[in-house]
């Protein structure tokens, strides 16, 4: 069977991202009063919290349709980043209920958008043109 890398970053590109879009359609709906609560405990201002969906919405749209793959990739990261240490830090070295990571699928989107920054969105991409591309 041929490879076809291309084709792998898009199902990729479309998966993942679409996943995390799901919750920032979420905060969209409910708020986002529980991080706004974080970003106080920390001494930021509360409005911050809308930066949110530039992370879960705004990263995740311009991965599916490839444009400026690297760039949302980093901010996706980031993202996810700023999740862990403001809210999970608690959960770094513990098991769920089901005997895995309590941190997995934040993981997996953190190294996703590392390896959407390294790779940039393939050939089937809105935007190949850019070195964020």
């Amino acid at each position: 069977m041929k490879r076809n890398k291309n084709l792998g970053i898009f199902i990729l590109r479309l998966t993942i991202p679409f996943t995390m879009l799901i919750y920032g359609i979420n905060k969209v709906i409910e708020g986002t009063g529980f991080i706004g609560s974080l970003l106080e405990q920390y001494g930021l201002p509360k409005m911050m919290a809308n930066a949110v969906f530039i992370g879960e919405i705004v990263a995740p749209l311009m991965l599916m349709i490839g444009f400026r793959a690297r760039l949302a990739g980093l901010i996706f990261s980031f993202n996810c980043l700023l999740a862990i240490v403001m809210a999970q830090t608690q959960n770094i070295f513990k098991l769920n209920e089901f005997g895995g990571w309590s941190l997995d699928l934040l993981f997996i989107y953190l190294i996703t958008g590392i390896v959407f920054f390294v790779s940039g969105a393939g050939k089937y991409a809105l935007s190949t043109s850019s070195h964020w591309d």
